[in-house]
């Protein structure tokens, strides 16, 4: 009976995250913390302090999301070719520019130059960060058994921890009196460590010198591989269905409450979960569902806070409804992203992970603006009519993710449960 605690102690010491993996998740932890610092602000700032039209704050926060996303594809490639280090290393410096500029940007062209430049960081930083983390978390279960999904959690704790601090810390600087340039700097402060940081502890790995036939040729590499088609389309639904904390949720509080003052609150309660409890369910659905299997939960679960909306009581304050939503949206989350990304590398080949992880984000992002076009005609239609098609989405991209393959994919170690 003395040997058990012996082994449990032994468990952990093996599953315990590596140097490197460290080293990862406190950057997303970092990089949540000086992005969310500033962003939730930067709508007021240009149309209260700035002076800008409604349509050309909507345009530049547009501009933002595409030189972000839209670029992953590119950030994603380049760390293919020259390895993650300069490629982390050269998004620290554009965050960093990118911010002192928007702190003092005062014009209308220089205002889209500073956060153009503040996305492509990103586009940069994002892909190569995510790769990287993906990589090890494979070697990690090779050499612990830890389920990669398990990894993976831990890495999305920390950005949904940092991107719950960052607002805290900006609203902190304009309560002091330090205003929209204050938060700017700190963001821009924060990124100075994360390159020091990086600078010093992140490994050389060795660039790519040879080019393989048909490498570099994104859009075969991707639509040819049929899986990982499926896998980034069957993603897509669940950010289309993200998505919708900023359309369709503000539209349910206003509707309900007279005002939108409660969507902070509903915010709060989606990260303080995926801080809480992102690790428990992922240790759990790691260790006893497949990963295809956590992907089509999650969604269907997504789904399920959809449906949820018209049919769950109002209750005293009128916000039960969008708290469900929220929550079973939150709860599918963290169900699903471990394992989407924990599939991407078994569905493409080591050389190309950089590549695939920005696809995925790149692909579902044209995917989302075109479906955003589309759900946004719906916000009129009546409750139960918008709701019912938005539950639509993410149900679709579950029987969309069973279309993947059973043999190949990223385990439980043996003895758990399967698919």
């Amino acid at each position: 009976m003395t040997v058990q605690p012996e082994r449990v102690r032994a468990g952990a010491a093996r599953s315990a995250l590596t140097p490197y993996l460290r080293l990862l998740t406190v950057t997303q932890f970092a990089f949540n913390v000086g992005f969310y610092a500033v962003l939730p602000y930067l709508a007021a700032h240009l149309g209260d302090g700035l002076g800008m039209a409604g349509w050309l704050v909507g345009l530049v926060l547009g501009l933002r999301t595409f030189s972000q996303q839209g670029l992953f594809v590119v950030g994603g490639a380049l760390t293919d070719r020259y390895g993650p280090r300069p490629v982390v290393l050269a998004g620290c410096v554009l965050r960093i520019a990118g911010f002192c500029w928007l702190a003092l940007a005062g014009s209308t062209a220089t205002v889209i130059g500073a956060v153009v430049l503040i996305g492509f960081a990103a586009a940069l930083f994002s892909p190569a960060v995510e790769s990287e983390t993906a990589r090890a978390a494979v070697a990690h279960e090779a050499g612990t058994g830890t389920p990669r999904a398990q990894v993976l959690a831990v890495f999305s704790a920390a950005g949904q921890a940092g991107a719950f601090l960052g607002p805290l810390l900006g609203t902190l600087l304009l309560f002091l009196g330090g205003g929209f340039t204050a938060a700017c700097l700190a963001g821009a402060l924060v990124f100075i460590g994360v390159l020091a940081g990086h600078a010093r502890l992140m490994p050389h790995r060795p660039r790519t010198t040879t080019r393989e036939p048909g490498r570099g040729r994104f859009p075969r590499e991707v639509f040819a591989n049929r899986p990982f088609l499926v896998l980034c389309l069957a993603y897509s639904t669940y950010l289309l269905s993200y998505n919708q904390l900023y359309l369709a949720l503000p539209v349910e509080v206003e509707r309900v409450t007279g005002s939108q003052s409660a969507i902070g609150g509903l915010f709060a309660l989606s990260s303080l979960l995926v801080v809480g409890a992102q690790l428990p369910l992922t240790r759990w659905s790691a260790h006893r569902i497949a990963p295809r299997t956590a992907l089509v939960a999650g969604l269907a679960v997504v789904s399920a806070g959809f449906a949820a909306v018209p049919l769950v009581p109002g209750g005293p304050a009128g916000l039960f409804p969008a708290a469900t939503f929220v929550v079973l949206l939150t709860l599918g989350q963290m169900l699903l992203i471990p394992a989407a990304r924990g599939l991407v590398p078994d569905l493409v080949d080591d050389p190309r992970l950089g590549l695939a992880t920005g696809a995925l984000s790149s692909v579902s992002g044209l995917a989302v603006l075109v479906g955003s076009a589309a759900t946004g005609t719906l916000l009129g239609t009546p409750g139960p009519v918008l709701w019912t098609a938005l539950a639509a989405v993410p149900l679709a991209g579950a029987a969309l993710a069973l279309a993947l393959p059973r043999g190949g994919l990223a385990r439980a170690p043996e003895g758990t449960g399967t698919d």
